[in-house]
Parts: structure tokens; sequence; C-alpha cells
């Protein structure tokens, strides 16, 4: 099976990294010296700090290997040196409208960047994968959990290099 890529902003790669680093270098130490000086003790089987900071570590284990993996994998990719702006590409931001001109912009990012709320959607989100390569004018169909949904590509904008 191949080995599934992970595209992400440079911005995006450095918030993983930072992430990755707090927890490592900071978060962790701090955890394994309250779980040392709460085996010192005694009775682990009754100490509060001991069991909740054996499980914080195993919490902040895990996210550092999900984290790691992510790292791993990871296609660092720069929206502002993408050489087609005619069409919807990763980092591409896209205003959209629907079949009842309700407008809507979006930016299309990582997934490990991704915000609906804001509207930064995820590479792989159904509605990205609809609207991969599309031009301004095209109308793309994204099929949604409540049925299929026509929106129509009414501008894309990629940010400007440096």
């Amino acid at each position: 099976m191949a080995e599934r890529t992970n595209p992400i902003t440079p911005a995006g790669f450095a918030a993983l990294r930072e992430r990755y680093e707090q927890l490592f270098a900071i978060d962790r130490p701090a955890v394994v010296e309250i779980v040392h000086w709460a085996a010192g003790n005694g009775d682990r089987s009754e100490n509060g700090d001991y069991i909740y900071g054996r499980q914080k570590l195993r919490a902040i284990d895990w996210e550092l290997g999900q984290l790691s993996k992510k790292m791993k994998v990871a296609q660092i990719l720069d929206p502002s040196k993408q050489e087609d702006r005619s069409r919807i590409f990763f980092g591409a931001c896209v205003t959209i409208a629907d079949v009842d001109d309700v407008e809507r912009t979006i930016t299309i990012l990582g997934d490990d960047e991704a915000d609906a709320s804001n509207g930064r959607i995820g590479w792989n989100a159904p509605l990205s994968r609809a609207l991969r390569g599309a031009r301004v004018g095209d109308v793309k169909t994204v099929n949604l959990p409540t049925g299929p949904k026509e929106w129509e590509v009414l501008r894309i904008d990629y940010p400007l290099g440096e």
C-alpha cells in the first residue's frame, strides 16, 4: 500500500513542529518529574498524582507519535509559488456560490490546518475534492450527507510570494 502524503503549507508544518517541540521539550519532562516525585511517595495504587501523571504521559507520548507520523509524510507546498493560478489547487482561496446565490469563501489547505468555521477546509474534504482543478465559471457537484449540492466557482486567488 502506498504511503499517504500530507500536503501542508510551510506555516502549517511550522505549527506541527512547534507543537511537537512543546510536548517533547517542555510538557513531557514536566510530567515525568511529577510522576517521579509521586512514585517516591509510597503506595502508587491510591496515589492520584502518580495515576494521573502516568495517564498524562501516555497521552503525550501518543500525540508525539501522531505528530511524528504526520511530519514524516508531510509534503510542504507553498501556495504562493503556484504557477497555474487559473485553476483550483492546494492553497487556493476560492469564492463559490450555490444555486441560491449564497456566496462562501474558502481556503483549501492541509487536513491538519483545517478549520471549517473560519473557511479553512482540508485538502481531502468532499468540497475540496470536488473543486480540484476547477476554473472560474465551472459548476461542481459535491456529494454531502444531505444529498448532492452544486457550487459555481466565482473567483480563485492565491497568496502572493514574498
